[in-house]
């Protein structure tokens, strides 16, 4: 935040010190020589940085010995390191032209050959030529990064905290745009300009799923006219400075809905709570998982739920730790995630609702606030 009160585009360089310098001891822990981290959200991460990937080599280089790190950068490119916490952190800069190998200059900076992990992003035009020149492959760095990106600190809980509330408002404003006779498309317009007007940087994705539509967990949109007795899925959400994401769902009834549909949301509402009242430090990823899970199968709604609880959110939308069977991860304090059951009733109809909530000492602090009910506009 500024002085002002005002989000800005990064946090402090303190902040990125002490990430850099907490990555290169977890690298070195798992015997590792080093972190090659190319644009995207662990650059954003670890150095403030929002330099994008291109055919040319942009890579933070952190050594697991604790030396400086190196910031490996076309000199076209030096531009979009002057927002980053780059020159403020005194790492070093390695710029260079076209006709120069930057995989080997990448390579110059380590042992040979070298154990190096890789970020998740990294695209294999990079990663193959890099792997030649370290002489060895690489292997990716979530194993390391994640014991970072997972436990949000402070300023991050903020900016999630912030980014909750402004999702919070486009659902406040649902009644404006979600109406029988307009068409998904034109509804998913008016919340991406409403998501923008509320302070996200951009609409990272805008869900308007109607009657059959809501069947499909991932629809977006289409020219389908909604209709009275709809239910209609809104899953909608993007970024706040610094990048922080949002992300929520409410189902809405075009109308009184039918006996059936609301007696089955009541149950998909009453796993909701399980599984958000289930969480806290030490409870597993799966428990949470399974809370939601065996009450709507408690109810004959098993078939009905066919995708995980949750995901992990940050400064990507989908990170790290997954709410979904098989893990055995315990939560901790600072842990940030979606709980988000559905049903799912193909060719007729669904529902979802979700939250993003964060682990505290003894429980968890959803960050959105609206109410979790069959929303029911005119129909």
């Amino acid at each position: 935040m500024s002085s002002s009160g005002t989000p800005t585009s990064r946090f402090p360089s303190a902040v990125y010190a002490d990430r850099i310098s907490r990555a290169s001891a977890l690298a070195r822990e798992a015997g590792l020589d080093g972190l090659l981290i190319t644009p995207g959200p662990d650059l954003r991460y670890l150095l403030g940085s929002r330099a994008e990937s291109f055919e040319r080599l942009t890579c933070l280089v952190i050594p697991a010995s604790g030396d400086t790190a190196t910031v490996v950068v076309p000199r076209l490119e030096l531009a979009s390191l002057a927002e980053s916490a780059a020159s403020e952190l005194g790492l070093r800069i390695r710029d260079w032209v076209d006709g120069v190998d930057p995989y080997r200059a990448v390579a110059e900076l380590l042992p040979t050959p070298a154990r190096t992990a890789v970020a998740d992003a990294m695209p294999a035009l990079h990663l193959i030529p890099l792997a030649s020149a370290l002489g060895s492959l690489p292997v990716l760095a979530t194993a390391v990064l994640r014991e970072l990106r997972m436990i949000k600190d402070d300023d991050e809980i903020d900016a999630l905290r912030r980014a909750g509330r402004a999702i919070d408002r486009v659902h406040g404003r649902m009644g404006e745009f979600l109406k029988v006779g307009r068409t998904e498309a034109e509804i998913a317009a008016d919340i991406t300009a409403a998501i923008l007007e509320e302070g996200h940087t951009e609409a990272a994705f805008v869900i308007v799923g109607s009657g059959p539509h809501g069947a499909d967990p991932h629809h977006e949109v289409s020219e389908r006219v909604i209709e009275s007795g709809d239910v209609v899925v809104i899953d909608i959400g993007g970024p706040v400075e610094p990048g922080y994401n949002s992300d929520s769902t409410r189902t809405y009834s075009m109308g009184e809905p039918d006996p059936v549909v609301a007696k089955r949301f009541a149950v998909l509402e009453q796993a909701h709570a399980a599984a958000v009242g289930l969480v806290r430090p030490g409870v597993t990823a799966e428990a949470v998982d399974t809370a939601a899970r065996d009450l709507l199968a408690a109810q004959g709604l098993a078939d009905a739920f066919v995708h995980r609880t949750g995901h992990g959110i940050g400064l990507s939308v989908h990170e790290e730790p997954y709410i979904v069977a098989g893990n055995s991860m315990e939560l901790a304090e600072g842990m940030a995630f979606s709980v988000e059951p559905g049903i799912y009733f193909q060719g007729e109809w669904g529902a979802r609702i979700e939250d993003i909530v964060i682990v505290t000492a003894d429980g968890c602090e959803p960050v959105n606030t609206r109410p979790h009910g069959l929303g029911v506009l005119p129909g």
